[in-house]
């Protein structure tokens, strides 16, 4: 199936292979996709949608099996305060549902901001704007697509980042 985020990286001359997965409404975290696509979870890479006082509406886009450190989040994209925007609000913002959150295509150019360990991988997977596709491609080109700025914003999960 053509998403409007693989339309947009045809557009770009970007190459990139869809894989699609049978969704489990129960289960949408990346590391549960990352087993569906027969890929590790540190190479599937999650989008979130976030909110700064200053930079408004951003994507942080960090490895499925990290979690984001919203105070690194906050430096890295100028803002003294990050938040998550609640789930409601992330449809209408984006035109993603969650589990097919991508900063590709989205309804509106919001800044992307991505941890810097997808630069580690030949390839790496993302929504590709639908629960059960995702696309990927080299982090070259998506930081290339989404005009991604790069650096450390997620930390191991359980870690307080304190």
């Amino acid at each position: 199936m053509k998403t409007n985020a693989a339309r947009l990286l045809d557009r770009l001359g970007i190459a990139y292979e869809l894989r699609e997965y049978e969704v489990d409404r129960e289960e949408l975290g990346a590391e549960h996709v990352a087993r569906k696509v027969g890929m590790p979870a540190e190479q599937v890479f999650k989008t979130l949608v976030a909110r700064g006082e200053r930079t408004g509406v951003l994507f942080a886009v960090v490895a499925g099996d990290t979690e984001l450190d919203l105070k690194a989040l906050a430096q890295l994209s100028g803002d003294r305060r990050v938040e998550m925007v609640p789930l409601k609000e992330v449809q209408p913002l984006t035109g993603y549902v969650r589990g097919g959150v991508t900063a590709l295509a989205c309804k509106k150019p919001y800044p992307a901001f991505v941890d810097e360990t997808l630069e580690l991988f030949d390839r790496v997977a993302v929504s590709a704007g639908v629960r059960g596709t995702q696309i990927l491609l080299a982090p070259a080109d998506y930081l290339r697509a989404t005009d991604g700025r790069v650096g450390a914003i997620a930390r191991q999960k359980g870690r307080d980042g304190l």
